[in-house]
């Protein structure tokens, strides 16, 4: 059996390096806020999509949580 450290160290290293040094590029942002968050908030229309999305977010919970009911159910039928 052969020693497999060194090449996973060394994918290791690399891979830490790549997440180090681009990260923070991607991570940067300008100096200046989106303009299409700007003009939302000044119509008024960033409350609708925050409205959809908060819907979207709560229809997805109520279905997971309805679908774990079911399978739960599932389970106990399973196991008498």
């Amino acid at each position: 059996m052969k020693n497999n450290f060194l090449p996973r160290l060394a994918g290791v290293w690399c891979l830490l390096h790549l997440v180090l040094f681009t990260a923070p590029t991607a991570l940067a942002q300008a100096p200046d806020a989106p303009e299409m968050a700007d003009a939302l908030r000044q119509s008024g229309k960033i409350y609708v999509v925050v409205a959809a999305v908060v819907i979207i977010v709560a229809g997805l919970l109520f279905y997971l949580i309805s679908l774990d009911r079911k399978v739960s159910k599932l389970e106990q039928e399973i196991k008498k």
